[in-house]
């Protein structure tokens, strides 16, 4: 999988940015590479589209983000679905937890307690403010020499602080409030059930659930009774089996939304959980013919 963040973060010579400490701002023009591409980040991020198309694709479901779109991606994995007759260019935050904490104890109106789950991506009302902010952006990123990092200090606080202002914005408001009642205790059990279809190594899921990888297995060991590369292998074959026997995916398509390396590793492992081969579950399942996508 690609770490956005790093990915991005090591790329300068290719993605514009600005950074202050862990928090970082990109012009982020998309290369035509795969159709699907699976990406994980361990920050929170913003994303706003300034052309084009991409679908996000979640545990949760889909989300189609086109021009004008701005959406909080929470921390964890997706595929993503990009189209090769647009171009795609997009503005992408990431912010840490504690940042975001940070800012919104300074606000003189507390973030009112708001009730609900929060979604792995999650829609924001695009406000005239919102709209101006990120407009605001644009001259410093055509500007080949960086703002001072107290600007940009500021300009990452603006930014939440107009999310946070704005009433339309339940959903993300509750995922607020969520964060200041305890951002330190980062739920193991949502992150593992958000993200186990995705090709994430055990160091991967421990840094998404802020521990190390020690604690990370002693923890999951707790909760589960099993240790974290039984318990994935298990959800991820019977995912797999769910997407052969219902949703009409090929094997190569299971394989891929299930966070497996290659097909023949899914295979192997299939047959030897469910004692039979994946196309015989397929074949056996007997649904219509449909159109579904192609991972390259």
């Amino acid at each position: 999988m690609i770490n956005l963040y790093e990915n991005i973060l090591a790329r300068p010579q290719v993605y514009r940015q600005l950074r202050c400490g862990d928090s970082l701002i990109s012009k982020y023009n998309c290369p035509l590479e795969n159709a699907y591409q699976d990406v994980w980040s361990v920050h929170n991020y913003i994303v706003y589209v300034v052309e084009g198309r991409k679908i996000w694709h979640t545990t949760d479901g889909s989300y189609d983000l086109r021009e004008g779109t701005c959406v909080l991606v929470r921390k964890g994995a997706c595929i993503v679905e990009q189209y090769f007759d647009v171009a795609f260019c997009l503005v992408i935050f990431f912010i840490t937890d504690e940042f975001i904490c940070d800012v919104l104890r300074t606000k003189s109106t507390p973030v009112q307690s708001q009730s609900g789950v929060s979604l792995p991506v999650i829609p924001m009302h695009t406000s005239p403010a919102l709209k101006s902010f990120f407009n605001s952006m644009m001259p410093y990123f055509e500007s080949s020499r960086d703002p001072d990092q107290s600007l940009l200090n500021l300009k990452f606080r603006e930014l939440i602080l107009t999310i946070a202002e704005d009433p339309k914005n339940t959903e993300i408001l509750s995922y607020f409030c969520s964060l200041l009642k305890s951002p330190q205790c980062i739920s193991l059990q949502s992150v593992m059930e958000e993200n186990f279809c995705y090709n994430l190594s055990l160091a991967e899921f421990a840094r998404l659930t802020s521990r190390s990888l020690s604690a990370f297995k002693r923890d999951f060991l707790k909760v589960y009774n099993c240790p974290p590369g039984k318990w994935l292998m298990e959800k991820r074959l019977n995912h797999g089996y769910h997407l052969l026997s219902n949703l009409n995916r090929t094997v190569s398509e299971a394989s891929f939304e299930s966070g497996f390396e290659s097909s023949s590793h899914f295979s192997r492992a299939f047959r030897l959980r469910f004692g039979k081969a994946p196309m015989e579950v397929k074949q056996a399942a007997n649904l219509p013919t449909q159109v579904s996508p192609t991972y390259n």
